[in-house]
């Protein structure tokens, strides 16, 4: 997760999502990841209190600041990089992580973030203006 400024993702020549503050998530799903784990990973992420107060202290969530979430499907944070050519068979297969990241997608919007979104699976170009920078790993193993 990445606090920016703005983001956006294309496909095919088309802006298809778009936010201005707010947190540019990249997600990855594994094999053994559950639907308790991505409602989990959506509260925690948009409870996250990393936008800067009065006192520039990283104090206010998204809802503080009335920011915005944009969700891109990422299966190569799961590549394994022993070697010079990636391997991405740590990846859950779309028969397994379709359906968390539409479970993760709902849980934000339940939470109040219905978020912007590229497309699963699809060939994507994403830029965001990085604000801070400010980067978070989330690893639903460790949470």
């Amino acid at each position: 997760m990445t606090r920016v400024a703005s983001a956006s993702v294309t496909i095919a020549g088309e802006v298809v999502g778009e936010i201005d503050r707010g947190f540019l998530v990249l997600l990855g799903v594994g094999p053994d990841d559950t639907e308790a784990q991505a409602d989990k990973l959506a509260d925690k992420i948009v409870g996250l209190r990393v936008f800067e107060d009065e006192n520039e202290k990283m104090n206010l969530n998204l809802s503080a600041v009335d920011g915005r979430l944009l969700v891109v499907s990422q299966f190569t944070l799961y590549a394994d990089t022993k070697s010079r050519r990636p391997g991405f068979t740590g990846a859950a297969k779309p028969d397994v992580a379709v359906p968390l990241y539409e479970r993760f997608l709902s849980a934000c919007g339940r939470l109040g973030f219905p978020p912007e979104h590229g497309s699963f699976g699809a060939d994507m170009q994403v830029a965001s203006v990085n604000d801070g920078p400010v980067t978070i790993l989330f690893d639903t193993d460790n949470m």
